[in-house]
């Protein structure tokens, strides 16, 4: 199935399951979309098949894009979100191998703590889901996808321009480890952590 369907999927699944949880208690929802730099570390830890050791890869900054749907309780302290999103984090290439298609989706369901401030709201949040990984056909590698389990943390601030709508800022941090086993075809493939590092700025509309 296509990972972008699969993901779509997952995202709205997270979605519906927080818009089911019973209004009294959830007084408070949101929807946002965010955009902005992937900080993406190299690729490290990176061994092949058989325990080959390979130096870490160094990955592209890159552009980052998504959304979230979220609620917070009794328009308190505390709430839940559902976030996807994506980013092309190519691996550099060197003197002596090209550069390879790298893109990363994530989908994530977080909790989030924050100071309700009727203007300005610093907040908190960790969380974690499914981080799709896929490498295409470029650089001596061939088309790959693995799905690895994730963790995020981040923090910002949102700042409300009206009683509805707030723009935020928000440094993310975002850990998982990729397993392409078809990376090389016959010969096998390769694992290696992924760590990156995520300026984001958005826009949210609050109901």
């Amino acid at each position: 199935m296509n990972l972008f369907v699969v993901s779509s999927l997952l995202w709205i699944s997270a979605a519906i399951g927080l818009f089911a949880l019973p209004h009294t208690v959830c007084a408070e929802s949101y929807v946002a979309g965010v955009a902005g730099i992937n900080f993406a570390d190299r690729l490290t830890d990176v061994e092949g098949t058989g325990g080959l050791l390979f130096q870490d890869l160094d990955l592209q900054n890159s552009v980052a894009l998504g959304g979230r749907i979220g609620h917070f309780f009794r328009h308190g302290w505390f709430g839940m979100e559902g976030e996807f999103l994506h980013s092309t984090p190519h691996i550099k290439g060197t003197v002596d191998a090209p550069g390879i298609h790298l893109r990363v989706m994530s989908v994530t369901v977080n909790l989030v703590a924050r100071y309700p401030g009727r203007t300005f709201q610093p907040y908190v949040g960790i969380g974690g889901g499914p981080v799709i990984a896929h490498l295409r056909d470029s650089g001596g590698v061939q088309r790959d996808s693995d799905v690895a389990g994730g963790f995020n943390v981040f923090a910002g601030l949102r700042a409300f321009v009206t009683s509805q709508v707030a723009v935020f800022g928000e440094y993310k941090y975002t850990s998982a480890t990729f397993v392409f086993d078809q990376a090389f075809g016959p010969a096998g493939g390769f694992e290696s952590g992924y760590r990156a590092q995520h300026l984001l700025f958005g826009v949210s509309l609050h109901f």
